[in-house]
């Protein structure tokens, strides 16, 4: 838990001492590159429809993987997402649009391979939760800023 302290300063009490993070370095600067591949991601997934954003994941994650993302028991709902048979639920389709939003970004730096590895290894920038774990828990802008930073170099 983050305490604000005076002059800008914030502390975090981790394993009983106190960190102080000066404020020069409690925020990230994003350079404009990355604000700019940040704003293709988004114009991406807002253009397409959900369907097409479930078969693009489950071609290039695959479909256990965004099941799980979606917070969907059976993985076969994404393959009925994809072929257009069922539409998401709101909540569903959040983590699906995310998802795919948050690939794009990453492939603009990494391989498919990579961004894929990206979503299921630990983040230091989520605590060393997966991404995959943090966009089924519902932290999409926790993922959203991770991404961002992974890519500024963070």
């Amino acid at each position: 838990m983050w305490i604000t302290r005076g002059k800008g300063c914030e502390s975090r009490r981790t394993r009983g001492r106190i960190l102080t993070i000066p404020p020069a370095t409690k925020e990230l600067r994003v350079p404009a590159d990355v604000r700019s591949r940040s704003a293709a991601a988004h114009r991406k997934q807002v253009e397409f429809e959900i369907g097409d954003i479930a078969e693009f994941l489950q071609e290039t994650l695959g479909q256990k993987l965004v099941a799980y993302m979606a917070n969907v028991q059976d993985p076969k709902t994404v393959g009925q997402w994809a072929r257009k048979a069922h539409m998401p639920r709101s909540d569903a389709e959040e983590r699906l649009r995310i998802a795919f939003q948050v690939f794009h970004l990453l492939q603009s730096e990494e391989s498919a391979h990579t961004v894929r590895a990206w979503f299921i290894g630990m983040n230091p920038q989520l605590d060393d939760e997966a991404p995959a774990d943090a966009i089924r828990a519902g932290r999409l802008k926790d993922v959203w800023v991770a991404a961002k930073a992974y890519v500024a170099g963070g």
